[in-house]
């Protein structure tokens, strides 16, 4: 859907963040959510301080958390940046080590908002890699995209909002035409 039609919101009401003003939401297993660059993050903090306090803030123990790291660096690849504070970040480099955090913990569901828009190609392609990896080994990835081709090519299936209602339900590329269509028709109205 386009900007203001409820993408984040339900996405923070399946984080459990918010609360849904009716109906229900029923999210079974562990959440890791990517929904805004950066939150969770203490700017003042390394990155290696930003690992432990993401990390905690996710759910993981210390322990969980030390045998994680090296993983974790060897994934965000920012090298020495690891000791800087994250306020002198690039923003390819925050989003590197915010995924990497996240992605290091076995989630049943995956909440991703717009997160993989940022950083080089390559470092795209690394995260869906490992998306894949957390897919094929059983958990649920909800993405949230205005990269339509990605859609198609990484999701089974896609939901279309508009104004906060489900306008649109089914397999990734029937949604994509069917926003597609929902735009141009919204094009030919305000000529």
């Amino acid at each position: 859907g386009r900007n203001g039609s409820g993408k984040s919101t339900l996405l923070q009401i399946l984080a459990g963040i918010l609360r849904s003003t009716n109906g229900s939401v029923v999210v079974n297993g562990r959440v890791a959510p990517l929904l805004e660059l950066g939150s969770g993050f203490n700017l003042e903090f390394t990155g290696r301080e930003n690992i432990r306090l993401n990390g905690m803030i996710l759910g993981l123990s210390k322990i969980e958390i030390e045998d994680k790291t090296e993983e974790i660096l060897a994934f965000a690849d920012i090298g020495e940046f690891i000791d800087q504070p994250v306020k002198f970040y690039s923003s390819g480099m925050f989003v590197r080590l915010a995924f990497a955090v996240a992605a290091s913990i076995e989630a049943d569901v995956i909440l991703i908002d717009e997160i993989l828009a940022v950083g080089d190609i390559f470092f795209r392609q690394k995260c869906y890699r490992r998306l894949e990896q957390l897919r094929h080994q059983g958990a649920t990835i909800v993405l949230v995209s205005h990269a339509l081709n990605e859609v198609e090519q990484f999701c089974n299936r896609a939901l279309l909002l508009r104004e906060g209602k489900v306008e649109y339900i089914g397999t990734a590329i029937e949604t994509v035409k069917h926003y597609y269509l929902q735009q141009q028709g919204n094009i030919l109205d305000n000529l």
